[in-house]
């Protein structure tokens, strides 16, 4: 009579194992992350709340990128003249759509000049605007850097933007970003990198386990 072959002894794996739990230390460190940004971003926010409260006019920044104690902040400027202009779509006061009418202006003989939302129009006729001094709120300008250029270290520093209180003739004022309007959704990744972790690692246990059994 032949004795039963005796079953192979199956081990956990040791190289998928530790590529797995590699892989979830990471998620969790980038959840962790995303946690001590959410609180930089409360504090940002709350820095531009205060900004928004105060009256005083500061000296508009002349090269980027702009402190984020004077975003949002009330300042004027002197446009000699606007050498570009750059519609967008946006919004004015009231909530009704258009397009914004940004002008690239010449404030002196050389630098970058300064960008100034004059007022916001129903289509892309340039407004008859040679210019002067204009008062408004300093917002964070048009083009801003990406996250992968940031994540790079390839970010071009943003130049920030002056739209103005009162619209040239012709356009209606345009609506001035709020502080509120500031992404602040970094709480909600941490969680997603979280369930990532633990979803990656009951996937493998349970995978593992069905290997193994005999």
């Amino acid at each position: 009579m032949t004795e039963p072959a005796e079953q192979p002894v199956r081990r956990w794996p040791l190289i998928p194992t530790l590529l797995v739990l590699a892989a979830v230390a990471v998620m969790i460190a980038l959840g962790v992350w995303q946690l001590q940004r959410k609180s930089e971003k409360e504090a940002l926010i709350a820095l531009y709340q205060r900004n928004m409260a105060m009256s005083s006019l500061v000296t508009y920044p002349e090269l980027p990128p702009v402190p984020d104690a004077m975003l949002y902040r009330k300042s004027s400027v002197v446009c000699l003249e606007p050498v570009r202009w750059d519609p967008r779509s946006g919004t004015d006061r009231k909530g009704r759509s258009g397009i914004r009418m940004i002008a690239d202006c010449r404030t002196g003989a050389e630098g970058p000049g300064v960008l100034v939302d004059v007022g916001i129009g129903d289509d892309f006729k340039t407004p008859q605007w040679s210019g002067g001094t204009v008062l408004g709120t300093i917002v964070p300008g048009p083009e801003q850097p990406t996250v992968m250029a940031r994540a790079m270290g390839k970010a071009v520093p943003a130049r920030a933007m002056l739209v103005a209180d009162r619209p040239v003739a012709g356009l209606r004022a345009s609506g001035v970003p709020s502080a509120d309007d500031t992404p602040n959704n970094h709480f909600a990744y941490a969680v997603q990198w979280f369930l990532f972790a633990a979803a990656a690692l009951v996937i493998y246990i349970l995978a593992v386990r069905r290997r193994l059994r005999p």
